[in-house]
Order: C-alpha cells, then structure tokens, then sequence
C-alpha cells in the first residue's frame, strides 16, 4: 500500500538534525507505521546563497552517461529513473554488502504532498540553524522522502520503561569536501611538495585552518587515527576528545531527544555548564556518583566500539582508496575522456616521471579506480550511531551485543549503525581535487 504524508501529518514530525543535503525529522505520533522511525528530505539550494557543500545542479536528475558506466555492474542502480533513487539502490547493493546488512538501513520510500513539505518547513524554521536556513530549503519538487529507522531508539520503542541512550560520531568527515580520514595515505602518486599528507591528518590541517579564519575557537584534540588505531586507550582517548570539543562530530541522545552537541551547525565545546547539565541528565543512565558519570560513559562508549570491530570493517572501505585523489583524479580524465587539468598543471617532467602509467591504464582499470575511490568516499563521509539501554540477566535471548561496565557493574546491551550513506557524484572527483590541493597548500603557508 502506497504510504502518502498529508498537511494533517505534519505536526507529527520534528525537528532532529540535517546536513548539507537533508533534513532529517523524527516521528512523534502514535501510528504503528512511523513509530521508532525518522525522515530524511532532501533540501535544495537557495539561488541568493553559498552552496555550502551542496552540490545542486544534476543532484534530482538520473545518473550520467559516464555514471552509468562506472556502476553499470549495478544494474538497478543505472536503471533507476530518478537520481533520489539511484542513491537509495547504491545504499541496499553497493554499500550494505560491504559494511553490512545489520548496520545499514538504505529505507522505503514515503510520498509527500506539497502542503506537508509546505508546513513542515514553516514549523522547523525556527529550530534550524541560521547558516542552514540561508543555504537551502525544503525541496518542494522532490514528492518522496525516506522512511528509516530512528537509530538514536532501540526498534518498538523503550520497552519496560527502559531508557536508551545513543551516540553520534562523525567519525568520516568530508567537512565542506575535507576528509577526515581514519588512515594516513601513502600513494607514491602524492607529490613532493604535498608530502605532509603523509604524517599530518586532513582533520589536524583543516582545523588549523578554520581556527585561522575564526570559524572555531579552539582546536580539536581529537585524532581519528586514535579512533581507528585498534588501542582501546588511543580510542578512548579519540571519544573524550570529541566530548570536550563536539563540533559537528559528536552528539548524544537520550530516548530520541538531544542532551548534547547541535542540532545542524554542531557546539564548538562543551562548556563547564553543558558538562555539569549531561551529568545530571545521566543520573539514571550511569549508576555513579555525581562527577563520575560522564568518564564512566565515554568507557562505555569505548567499550562498545572496541569490542565490537566495526571500525576495523569501516576502514577497509575507507582503504579502496588506495592511490589517493592525485592519483584517482587522472583516472578520472581517462574515464570521462577529457584533457587532464591536473597532468596540465604539473608540467612535462613530473607528468612523464610519475602519471604516464595512470594514462596508458585500461578503461576497466580506470572505471575500478573511480569506482573505488568514491565507494571509500561514501566511507569517509558517514556517521556512526551506537545506541544502549540496560540489559537484565534474564534478557538471555536479546540479538543485541552486551557489554559490561566494571566500574559501574552495570551490563547493557547496544546496536551499532551507519548512517548519512551519500552517493557521491562522480563529477565532484575534480572538486575533491581541487579542494586537496587548497587544503596543503593553505596549512604549508601557514
């Protein structure tokens, strides 16, 4: 039965969180059908505004020729009719098999009528972020959104009266096109004068950047090499600092409602009065004393990622991008059968030296590269939630995985899933190019 969101339906949906290119709105309702799950509605761009990362033009078409091409062993994918859902068919047959069934939710498709995302928009003005409101709107002429799981919940709801309390990591960022790669690369296609690409992380460069331009007031300690290190003390050092400086990386819910991190923009830190506030909101959750409830969280949160070995499967897909964008970018010409910009850019001696070989490669060899390279892409741009509620020694029979907090002796249980599983297009391979380039070049300078 086809599902259709009305005007009537409106007031159900609220306000959670969006991103460059969605908006993401949680059910409040009572219907079976929507219980437990949220909305995510693509956005376009104002025309007067900065894109701001949004990437527009050809975003609600089909596929490209050459994008056609390079997932044409996807057969449904090159199939779809509409762009929105190419990108859901990528999510079910390109991503899930390789991150997983169980952590990844690809979602159905809903309709939506213009007066829903007419209203919509009018009551969740108010709560997005002022940088967010002038770079896009709903879009009016996308009359379908997806329906997925709300992962900051366990499914049916807080059963028995039990809490839940979940964590967002945005541990792969590509922060306005900007990696933040859980591995250092070491492509031999890096050139010289970009060398500190291997020993200085995208995330260390950009933060020193941003704080150079005042778009944050302190640098982030925080390491995703420590993320992905496989040293539970190198992780655990990774979580706490993303509890001290939240940015847009970290956030925690608590029964489907925000107590920590923005909602679209992010917290540039957490104040002496934000960390006194979630430690309260954690009485109940942590059975510590006051002061100690916070630390004994983010062991929580360590434990879980540790034990569980997602993170070492996630940084397999990150690592399909073995060559790196200054390699990636020449099979990128060869594919889309224009001049490179980047061999023009280079000059003789250094193209014949060190890319001739990427040039002479075959179309197959080229496709895979690409191929690769935005799959890994995807990887680099997603978000991990972990969600926990207490598990009693009679749930014996729970498909969830549990860990034990000994400083506490508290068991819980916990679910781990991918979210914000973007297919990226193809022709923003030159953008990554470039924005590489800018990114070296400004932190070397400075």
């Amino acid at each position: 039965m086809e599902v259709v969101l009305e005007l009537k339906d409106a007031d159900d949906w609220i306000y959670r969180g969006e991103g460059a290119a969605n908006l993401v709105l949680a059910y409040s309702g009572s219907s079976p059908t929507f219980v437990g799950k949220v909305l995510r509605i693509q956005k376009a761009p104002r025309i007067e505004s900065p894109r701001n990362g949004y990437d527009s033009e050809d975003s609600h078409s089909a596929l490209t020729n050459d994008e056609c091409l390079l997932w044409r062993e996807t057969e449904d994918l090159v199939s779809a009719p509409t762009r929105e859902i190419a990108e859901q068919l990528y999510v079910q047959h390109v991503i899930s098999p390789l991150l997983g069934y169980d952590h990844v939710d690809a979602g159905n498709r809903v309709f939506l009528s213009k007066e829903f995302l007419k209203a919509v928009e009018k009551n969740i003005l108010s709560q997005r972020p002022s940088q967010r409101v002038d770079a896009a709107m709903v879009n009016a002429q996308c009359d379908f959104a997806l329906l997925m799981s709300d992962h900051s919940v366990f499914p049916y709801g807080n059963l028995k009266g039990k809490f839940c309390i979940s964590v967002e990591i945005k541990v792969l960022s590509l922060d306005h096109v900007v990696p933040k790669c859980g591995f250092l690369p070491v492509s031999r296609f890096i050139s010289e004068e970009n060398d500190i690409k291997k020993s200085i992380t995208r995330f260390e460069m950009h933060q020193s950047i941003k704080l150079h331009q005042r778009e944050i007031s302190e640098i982030s300690e925080y390491n995703p090499l420590d993320l992905f290190s496989g040293s539970k003390d190198r992780m655990h050092k990774a979580i706490k600092a993303l509890f001290v400086t939240p940015q847009n990386n970290f956030r925690v819910f608590l029964n489907g409602s925000l107590i920590l991190g923005g909602l679209g923009g992010g917290a540039d830190s957490t104040s002496c009065m934000i960390g006194e506030a979630f430690e309260n909101v954690l009485n109940g959750v942590i059975q510590a004393d006051v002061g100690q409830r916070t630390s004994n969280f983010l062991h929580l949160v360590t434990e879980a990622i540790s034990g569980s070995g997602l993170l070492d499967q996630l940084l397999e897909v990150q690592k399909l991008d073995n060559i790196d964008i200054e390699g990636a970018i020449h099979a990128y010409y060869n594919l889309v059968c224009q001049p490179c910009i980047a061999c023009r850019d280079l000059g003789g001696e250094k193209l014949s030296a060190r890319y001739a070989n990427l040039h002479s490669m075959s179309s197959d060899e080229s496709l895979k590269i690409v191929r690769d390279y935005l799959i890994a892409a995807t990887a680099k741009d997603l978000s991990l939630m972990i969600s926990f509620r207490t598990r009693e020694d009679r749930d014996v029979e729970s498909p969830y995985n549990g860990v034990f907090l000994d400083s506490t002796n508290q068991r819980f249980e916990y679910k781990e899933s991918f979210i914000d599983l973007d297919m990226k297009p193809l022709k923003k391979m030159e953008l990554y190019y470039e924005r590489d380039q800018q990114i070296v070049n400004c932190y070397s300078q400075m």
